[in-house]
């Protein structure tokens, strides 16, 4: 995470979009958090970890519009205050700990925009919805970043919350194949009942990744590691040289479980 953080700081975005699985779940409907400023804090950290940081209004309003034009099914979400740009909402820790190293803490901290996925709907609507964030970043004179928090399998250790589960070890597998392969359009074909057994909370994000980054980009694995009951990944996308491309020669994806 240090080490996408100084990535962060060098690519100098003016605002950066994280997709949270940790903020509101809506049946139905994809989520943009339209409040004035989010702000959250971790309980129980040997030293203080909390984070307030305004939200980019102009791109929240402009990506929940341009979802609607897509046939994206999205709402906007604010809290507390009933003027949203008066409104604080919820930082979640999906949120936080990336902006804690991306972001978050500089001065003044770079203004970010809180997307959640909805489990309700297909893979196919999430990417649409990477696709329409990829191209308004395009369209934006401003430099954009974006963030993919995804926590992976949690049914690592029989003593975690889950218990355990081979599926998460072949799941996080996978995952790792496929960013190492330049292969994140293989995940639509990763059935949901594996990523229910594994207790992933990666895959919805992952799929808004795939569709900012299909064209053009080119990943980087940092780092993979279990040391608890849930496998976490780094990864870092960047855009590919002129004259290269980002992904290898097309093969067939099939539907089975990847290891």
């Amino acid at each position: 995470m240090a080490e996408l953080g100084r990535r962060f700081d060098a690519a100098r975005p003016d605002v950066v979009v994280v997709a949270t699985p940790h903020n509101v779940h809506i049946s139905g409907a994809m989520a943009v958090i339209i409040a004035g400023r989010v702000a959250g804090e971790l309980p129980g950290a040997p030293s203080p970890i909390a984070l307030d940081s305004p939200v980019d209004h102009e791109l929240a309003i402009g990506i929940l519009r341009a979802w609607g034009r897509h046939g994206v099914p999205s709402v906007g979400v604010s809290f507390g205050a009933n003027d949203p740009l008066a409104a604080v909402a919820p930082m979640d820790w999906g949120a936080l700990i990336p902006l804690w190293f991306m972001g978050g803490r500089s001065n003044p901290p770079v203004p970010v925009v809180v997307i959640a996925p909805s489990r309700d709907l297909p893979a196919e609507d999430h990417i649409r919805a990477g696709k329409v964030i990829a191209g308004l970043a395009k369209a934006s004179r401003r430099r954009v970043a974006f963030i993919a928090s995804a926590d992976h399998g949690h049914a690592h250790a029989a003593d975690g919350p889950y218990g355990f589960d081979p599926a998460s070890a072949e799941y996080d597998r996978s995952i790792c194949k496929l960013v190492r392969d330049h292969r994140l359009d293989e995940l639509a074909a990763i059935p949901i009942e594996f990523v229910e057994q594994a207790k992933a909370d990666s895959w919805w994000q992952m799929l808004f990744l795939h569709g900012a980054t299909a064209e053009g980009w080119s990943a980087e694995l940092l780092s993979y590691e279990a040391p608890t009951y849930f496998g976490m990944l780094t990864a870092a996308y960047k855009p590919a040289k002129r004259g290269t491309s980002s992904r290898p020669r097309k093969r067939t994806a099939r539907r089975t479980r990847a290891s």
